[in-house]
């Protein structure tokens, strides 16, 4: 049986129009699905305006007409309106017994289900921001009502983005939102302190900017692209008694490695914070 996503005339049906929404329905169509076959609930006009000329997908103002023929539900509204969302359409939902995905932080796959009216399919995703430049990664957590296909169909529509990684346990989706979900804002503040630290030692800004910028994207390749782990490319560029160990050394001392898994720790049990938050 092929999944629910798998055709490119497959209904769709977007619930919130914003940015990752978008991100997501460009990379759908660049992949060969149907625009008509995408529709887009979104309740400010100038934002189905835009998404009606720019990808010419059918756009509405109630989430109920967007998803009324859609087998596949992608949630992407901000979770503290997600109650409310879900519970205008949990008649449909139990009328359909659609595949919903959500994107929502913070939000659970039981509070979902329960949202919806119960007895739903409902994935639980966490993309990052990046997926904005199609460069993403999604962490993917499925509820037991999901069969195979359905988690494949989830999977494939998050993959037009970046890749997916499936989560097996649920509470391990906050630990997902503090490393990559948070993570592009732990980049951006390394970049700014060492943009900051070059125009201290003399560079002009553009300069540091620059610097500071393709090496991070030069970094983050390798890792990549090199298959290799961190601590093995860190040791590689490392020459002893060099430049590089005397930095490393400097960050070491100052408990770099204990203030990063505090942070992770903080924004994972933010996450938790959340949930409890919305229920």
């Amino acid at each position: 049986m092929p999944s629910p996503a798998s055709s490119s005339s497959t209904p769709l049906a977007f619930i919130g129009g914003g940015n990752m929404a978008r991100s997501l329905i460009g990379g759908l169509i660049a992949r060969g699905h149907a625009p008509e076959a995408i529709h887009v609930a979104e309740p400010v006009e100038a934002l189905r305006d835009a998404l009606a000329r720019d990808f010419g997908v059918r756009v509405h103002a109630s989430a109920a007409d967007a998803a009324a023929d859609a087998e596949v539900w992608l949630l992407a509204v901000k979770p503290q309106v997600m109650r409310t969302v879900c519970g205008d359409l949990s008649a449909l939902a139990q009328a359909r017994r659609p595949l919903a995905i959500s994107i929502a932080a913070g939000i659970t796959a039981a509070q979902l289900e329960r949202w919806l009216g119960g007895d739903v399919a409902v994935v639980r995703a966490m993309p990052n921001t990046p997926a904005l430049l199609g460069a993403g990664i999604t962490g993917l957590y499925a509820n037991d009502r999901a069969d195979a296909a359905q988690r494949d169909a989830a999977a494939a529509l998050l993959a037009a983005v970046g890749p997916t990684v499936a989560i097996g346990e649920e509470p391990l989706m906050d630990a997902v939102t503090a490393v990559s979900g948070s993570g592009p804002a732990y980049v951006f503040l390394l970049a700014e302190a060492m943009q900051a630290a070059g125009e201290a030692e003399g560079l002009s800004p553009d300069a540091a900017r620059e610097l500071a910028t393709q090496t991070l994207l030069g970094a983050a390749r390798m890792l990549v692209e090199s298959g290799e782990p961190a601590g093995v490319l860190r040791a590689r560029v490392t020459s002893p008694n060099g430049t590089t160990q005397a930095a490393i050394e400097t960050f070491q001392a100052g408990g770099f490695e204990a203030l990063v898994a505090k942070a992770i720790h903080a924004a994972t049990e933010r996450g938790r914070e959340l949930s409890a938050a919305n229920d």
